[in-house]
């Protein structure tokens, strides 16, 4: 286990990456240290095995970057946007 820091503050322990289906059925996940950052699992490519079509995730995975090699990859990133970003 590792220290981490998120919006809510500092914790010690570990976090769970989960992608799951329209029909909530688990496909793959990953357990990564706290102190690992939220896009890190994604970029490995691991997790995203014959994984198509959208990826809804939460604002933690917003990178220009990852959403250009995930749609190289076929995938569509879909997050929301952070308080102090435009529309």
């Amino acid at each position: 286990a590792a220290t981490g820091r998120s919006t809510m503050g500092w914790f010690h322990g570990f976090k769970l990456h989960i992608i799951v289906n329209d029909k909530g059925e688990i496909l793959n996940f990953v357990i990564t240290q706290g102190n690992v950052d939220d896009r890190e699992p994604l970029k490995e490519g691991n997790i995203l095995n014959k994984i198509f079509g959208s990826l809804y995730a939460d604002k933690g995975y917003i990178s220009k970057n990852l959403a250009a090699m995930l749609f190289d990859d076929g995938l569509h990133l879909v997050t929301g946007i952070r308080n102090n970003m435009k529309n």
